[in-house]
C-alpha cells in the first residue's frame, strides 16, 4: 500500500505539472494584473493547483510509511521521468538520447539509494 500511495503522488505531481503547462499556453492566458478575471476561467490552472495539493498530501502519507531518504528520491525521480516522457507525447517537446541517458542514470541512482533502506 505504501508504494501505491507514492505512485499516486508521482501521478498527481506529474499531472499537475502538465496541467499548469496547458494553463499557460494559448489560447488560455495566465492570470495577470491586466486581466485578473482570466484566473477564474482557466480550469487547467485550478485543476493543476489542486493536484499539487493532492500530491503533497499523498507524499505526506507516504512519508508516514517510507523513510524520507527513500520516498523523496523516488517521488522526484518518478515525476521527472514521467513529465519528460509525457511532455514529449503531449506537447511534442524534444526527447533526445541524452535526456534518456540522464533519466536512466537518475533512476539507477535512486535504485542504489533506496535498495538498502526500503
Amino acid at each position: 500500500m505504501k508504494w501505491i500511495i507514492l505512485l499516486l503522488g508521482i501521478a498527481a505531481n506529474s499531472s499537475a505539472s502538465l496541467l499548469v503547462k496547458i494553463a499557460v499556453m494559448p489560447p488560455r492566458k495566465f492570470p495577470s494584473l491586466s486581466d485578473p478575471m482570466s484566473a477564474f476561467t482557466n480550469w487547467p490552472f485550478w485543476l493543476g493547483l489542486g493536484l499539487y495539493g493532492a500530491a503533497f498530501l499523498l507524499y505526506a502519507a507516504a512519508l508516514a510509511r517510507i523513510p524520507l531518504n527513500v520516498a523523496h528520491p523516488i517521488l522526484t525521480c518518478g515525476a521527472v521521468a514521467s513529465v519528460a516522457f509525457l511532455s514529449m507525447i503531449i506537447f511534442k517537446e524534444p526527447f533526445h538520447w541524452i535526456t534518456v541517458t540522464g533519466i536512466l542514470l537518475v533512476i539507477a541512482g535512486v535504485f542504489l539509494i533506496s535498495s538498502r533502506v526500503a
